[in-house]
């Protein structure tokens, strides 16, 4: 027991890039993905930080550590050994000495109940048609977002698609994916429901924007589209 919480107290230390691998920040309605399964958060550590990070504007996070230096700290505590595997599996041989997380974006799904699932692959080529995608109206939807984590983990990946018809914003929608630990295997994620408009005002082209970026502002993909919503 006593190298058990030995583990744990280190893990908030050896283990942070600027908050713990295994915890949300309070609020944020968010889950943690280790391996892309949700990891167990303390709740007594969360209540203990919300004071400190919930509704606090201008936080500055810490500065980022190479995940493997983290990882080679106290490498002889059986516990934490045990630890560490959970967390990143065999990835860990593979580190490198880089500091930025790196995300991937493989590619972008429209799924729609009824209907075969739309893969755009990224990024999008140059000559590719600016409309990429169609779309019926009055019509459910969600995007399927597929991307990689590598060399460090990435904290509060988050979106922002903003929609816009003939010049003018029509719709804006964000939220949190989570925090990503670096792995092998790309991460698959679901944005919210979507429904699109209705009536012959509603059909036409459609151009968007669609970005991502993490807690620390850093922006790991931006991207330019167009849609067309169509009669039924």
């Amino acid at each position: 027991m006593e190298g058990e919480r030995r583990a744990e107290a280190e893990c908030s230390s050896a283990s942070r890039t600027r908050r713990d691998v295994l915890e949300a920040p309070p609020g944020s309605g968010y889950d943690v993905l280790v391996d892309g399964k949700k990891a167990e958060i303390d709740e007594e550590e969360v209540d203990g930080e919300e004071d400190e990070e919930v509704g606090v504007d201008g936080f500055v996070p810490g500065p980022l550590i190479p995940l493997k230096e983290q990882l080679e700290k106290d490498k002889d505590d059986e516990s934490l050994r045990r630890w560490k595997e959970k967390l990143l599996g065999c990835l860990e041989g593979e580190l490198n000495d880089q500091m930025e997380p790196e995300v991937t974006f493989h590619s972008i799904g429209i799924v729609c109940e009824g209907c075969a699932e739309i893969i755009i692959p990224l990024p999008v080529a140059e000559n590719q048609s600016r409309v990429l995608f169609f779309l019926k109206e009055g019509s459910q939807y969600r995007l399927k977002l597929t991307f990689s984590v590598k060399h460090n983990i990435v904290s509060g990946l988050n979106y922002l698609n903003t929609v816009w018809k003939k010049g003018l914003q029509v719709d804006q929608s964000k939220g949190m994916l989570g925090t990503f630990a670096p792995r092998r295997d790309p991460y698959e994620h679901l944005l919210e429901e979507e429904t699109t408009p209705s009536g012959s005002l509603a059909r036409g082209i459609y151009s968007a924007k669609l970005n991502f970026e993490d807690d620390d502002r850093r922006c790991h993909l931006e991207l330019d589209y167009s849609f067309e919503i169509k009669n039924r």
